[in-house]
């Protein structure tokens, strides 16, 4: 398996690069935000570990670049704590966030998690309901035969939801699932999002019949709709 890791922390990097190599990873680096692009296009690489606050183009410029043309797994690293930082990493279409200084253990589990939930997604089936088509491995959503656009956040949502189809997930396990474990009790972002969500997939959003509300617990995604 072969990791991009972008980071203008020299310490950081060879720290990194030692630890992933010992455990038989290939590993490619870049100082910032244009050697990463750079590197990311002439190796692709299987995951890319990538710090936002590099100098040239940021960690969000190279997700966004990346976003036009691979869905390889990115994790941000970066000792920026803030939740809007975080928010906005996701929103460009990271798919995790470990917040400076991190241990080795947690770095190796995050990488673990996101090759997991990479080499799952192939070939998967299409699930549709009401006037929706969503294709999980080809990761488009189309209604009434027009595609629909999604952000990174709305799409992990749904993706989420629909593949436990019919089972409650509760608020704690959507919002570590699609934000990080350190977000269990921000259930705003959830509710801002189901409600995007909604209204971009239901036929009355105020009266959800797919995406359905589980008082005080969660929520549900109902195949056939409630009647």
């Amino acid at each position: 398996m072969k990791v991009l890791i972008a980071d203008d922390d020299p310490q950081m990097v060879r720290a990194v690069r030692i630890t992933l190599a010992a455990r038989g990873y290939d590993v490619v680096t870049a100082s910032n935000g244009t050697e990463a692009l750079d590197a990311a296009i002439a190796s692709h690489p299987d995951l890319v570990i990538l710090d936002l606050g590099m100098p040239g183009l940021t960690g969000i410029d190279v997700i966004q670049a990346l976003r036009g043309w691979t869905q390889v797994p990115v994790l941000v690293v970066s000792g920026r704590s803030e939740s809007w930082d975080k928010v906005e990493a996701l929103d460009a279409g990271a798919d995790d966030y470990v917040t400076k200084p991190f241990s080795a253990d947690e770095l190796l589990a995050r990488i673990r998690a996101l090759t997991r939930r990479t080499t799952s997604s192939v070939d998967e089936p299409t699930v549709a309901f009401g006037d929706v088509t969503v294709d999980l491995s080809a990761r488009v959503v189309t209604r009434a035969g027009e595609t629909v656009r999604l952000t990174p956040t709305e799409w992990r949502l749904l993706e989420v939801l629909l593949r436990n189809h019919d089972r409650l997930v509760t608020r704690e396990t959507l919002l570590s699932e699609v934000w990080g474990p350190q977000y269990t009790t921000d259930t705003g972002y959830l509710r801002l999002y189901m409600a995007q969500l909604r209204k971009k997939l239901e036929a009355e959003p105020s009266r959800p019949r797919h995406l359905v509300t589980e008082a005080g617990m969660g929520y549900r995604f109902v195949t056939a709709g409630t009647t």
